[in-house]
């Protein structure tokens, strides 16, 4: 084991949509209501044009808040788990690896998909939602520190600055746009689709996956390695 390894404690930053789900519930709810125009904005964001806050809040204000019900049960029900989530759950607590969920997703659909693998509460950062106007407005309880300016809305890098790089071992786990800026800061990216796009043409090392069984076996090799 290397002095390194003896030093840090690992943790991992684990993105939702697209990465814990198969699916991206936003972008998947936004199509299956259809509103008009939603799908400018959705280019718009993942092309960076629009901030994410910009973005996401954009697309659900087409919404009236009048479809809360239908909205709601569309978000949990048509999400599905990436195989080996729940196998990588258990190899983070028997090698003692901190897990935490940072998501760009909404309370309503994250929380009750979480449920059933006891993550702790409070290791579930996402963003919130108002369905009390005319149109679903979305919240932003985790807003960019002063060392962020990209208005992400759910701040994944001034959550991971909480954990410093002197006492941490940083590993993120993404997909997408919200994941480009914490892919920068971690010690380890595991990636695919937009964010495995954006670490090539940034050059940053990363290792690709389609299954958190893929990111096991990967971690595994690693301590090998090292040992």
């Amino acid at each position: 084991m290397t002095v390194n390894e003896t030093a840090k404690k690992r943790i991992v930053f684990c993105d939702f949509d697209g990465t814990i789900t198969v699916n991206d519930n936003i972008i998947a709810i936004i199509k299956h209501f259809n509103p008009e125009g939603w799908e400018s904005i959705a280019e718009r964001t993942i092309a960076q044009e629009l901030s994410i806050k910009e973005g996401v809040g954009q697309l659900f204000r087409l919404l009236p808040a009048s479809m809360e019900k239908e909205v709601v049960e569309f978000g949990i029900t048509n999400a599905r788990i990436r195989d080996g989530f729940e196998a990588f759950l258990t190899y983070c607590k028997e090698n003692r690896i901190e897990f935490y969920v940072t998501s760009g997703g909404i309370d309503f659909f994250v929380y009750p998909i979480l449920e059933r693998f006891g993550i702790a509460a409070d290791h579930i950062y996402c963003n919130g939602s108002d369905f009390s106007g005319d149109r679903i407005e979305i919240l932003w309880p985790n807003p960019c520190d002063e060392h962020c300016s990209n208005d992400c809305g759910m701040c994944k890098t001034t959550i991971m600055r909480n954990f410093p790089s002197d006492e941490y071992e940083r590993i993120i786990i993404g997909d997408s746009v919200t994941d480009f800026e914490g892919a920068k800061l971690a010690d380890t990216v595991y990636s695919r689709s937009h964010l495995t796009a954006k670490c090539k043409e940034l050059g940053l090392p990363h290792h690709e996956y389609e299954t958190f069984y893929d990111i096991i076996h990967h971690m595994n090799a690693e301590r090998t390695a090292t040992k």
